[in-house]
Parts: structure tokens; C-alpha cells; sequence
């Protein structure tokens, strides 16, 4: 995949992965937009980059999914880059029953549904440009399950099989299909959940990671893993049950 002279639309990009995401893409020469559910935040990251597009949008709500094309097809009307990185996470504890997991954001929505619905909705327009590409953001979650976030897993699991599957789909339209399999990242991801593990830090930065993603893109490296996700992609069932005794040992 090239870098530069890329239209790039990145969900989720005002932080994390993503605001990173958006800033290696810039600084390769590709043109930018990103989207959020926070106008403030978004506000802040076109102040540090005021070459970046921006819209407010909620993925997980079909009206804003659909204004989102729109306003996308107008900002950037040569986008060939979808990047499917939005995502929430959230512990759920199952054993107290159905309530914690109707409460707060809906992570199949947001993590699952909203990627495979904007890959339907962008599909026509990626497909009439050079280089077209889509981008999932997955996470290792997605190969070895935590038992805390079953959701979040579940979702991150579809998510990874979606993209398999549809790389396969889009090749006969030319569109590539990448999957960035991330493991523990410092970011904003799920603040109560890290705050019940002692403050929770990864110590990999989204800037590290990315740099490492992007040198899997630009070699066409199809699942792109770091540290231990690296070694997810490619274990034997065996060795990915192993993983899961050892993370979910302590419950």
C-alpha cells in the first residue's frame, strides 16, 4: 500500500490509535479527515493539525453513518482509504445478569456494526479511485479473549473475521483489506475499567505502535500484530488457549 497521496477518512481519529493513525498519514502526504463523537476534542486535534478534516459523528447511529458518506464524498471527493478504527470498551460482568450490558455504549455497535455498515456504505466510492484500501482496527482481545471484557472480545473476534472474509470479497474490485491487530496500548480506552486494574498502563504509546503499522502497510503486510499480538496471528489453537488460561488466571 502506498502512504502518500492518499484521501484518508479515519473514524475515532481525534485520539488514541487513531489521532495517530491521522498523523502519520499526514505526515506521509496523504490528505486527512477524522471523526468523533467529541466536538471538543476534535476541535483540538485540528488546532495541532489544521490540514485535517473534521466532522462530528456518532458511528454507532445509521443517520450519522449516512452523513458521514455524504459529507466524506464532499470533503474528500478522491477517498480511497476507509479507516474502521472507532471502538469502546467496556467490563461486563455476566454473573449479575443482562443489566451491565445494556447500560453505556453498545460495542457491537460501535466496534462490529459500524465497520461492517460504512464498508457497504464506502465500497462504491473507495472502489472508483486508485489504491483503494480499508483498514479494521481489531485487537488481540479479538484472538485471546478477556474474560472481564466478553463483549469487547466477541466484538474485536467478528471483527477480525469480517476482514478476512471481506479481503477476499473486495480483491475482485481491487480494494485491500487490512487488519491492525493491537495489543495493550496507552490510550483512552475503557478509563473505569483501568482504574479498577491500579491505573492500568501498557507502556507503548499509539506513536510507537503506529510507526510499526504503517511499516506493515506500506509492505502489504495484511494482519499486522506488535509484541505479543504478532504472535496471536500466527499460534496454534493450543498456544491461544495457553494465552487465555494465563490472562484469565487471576479471575
Amino acid at each position: 500500500m502506498r502512504l502518500s497521496d492518499n484521501s484518508v477518512l479515519i473514524t475515532g481519529g481525534s485520539s488514541g490509535i487513531g489521532y495517530a493513525l491521522a498523523e502519520a498519514f499526514l505526515a506521509s502526504g496523504s490528505k486527512v479527515a477524522i471523526c468523533g463523537r467529541s466536538e471538543a476534542r476534535l476541535a483540538q486535534a485540528a488546532a495541532s493539525h489544521p490540514e485535517f478534516r473534521w466532522q462530528v459523528c456518532d458511528v454507532s447511529e445509521d443517520e450519522d453513518r449516512l452523513r458521514l458518506l455524504h459529507w466524506a464524498s464532499a470533503e474528500l471527493p478522491k477517498l480511497n482509504v476507509l479507516v474502521n478504527n472507532a471502538g469502546v470498551q467496556r467490563d461486563v460482568d455476566f454473573t449479575q445478569g443482562i443489566e451491565a450490558f445494556r447500560t453505556g455504549d453498545n460495542e457491537i455497535r460501535v466496534n462490529l456494526e459500524s465497520a461492517i455498515v460504512l464498508t457497504g456504505l464506502f465500497v462504491p466510492l473507495l472502489a472508483r479511485h486508485g489504491d483503494p484500501a480499508i483498514i479494521n482496527v481489531s485487537s488481540g482481545l479479538g484472538f485471546v479473549p478477556a474474560a472481564k471484557m466478553p463483549v469487547y472480545s466477541a466484538s474485536k473476534a467478528g471483527l477480525h473475521a469480517f476482514s478476512m472474509a471481506i479481503r477476499r470479497q473486495l480483491s475482485s474490485l481491487g480494494i485491500k483489506v487490512f487488519e491492525v491487530v493491537p495489543p495493550a496500548v496507552d490510550t483512552d480506552l475503557n478509563p473505569a475499567g483501568r482504574a479498577k486494574r491500579g491505573g492500568f498502563r501498557a507502556n507503548l504509546s499509539p506513536a510507537t505502535f503506529v510507526a510499526a503499522v504503517m511499516k506493515g502497510l506500506e509492505s502489504d503486510v495484511f494482519e499486522i500484530g506488535y509484541g505479543m499480538t504478532a504472535g496471536f496471528i500466527h499460534a496454534s489453537r493450543a498456544e491461544l488457549d495457553r494465552r487465555f488460561e494465563q490472562m484469565n488466571s487471576a479471575m
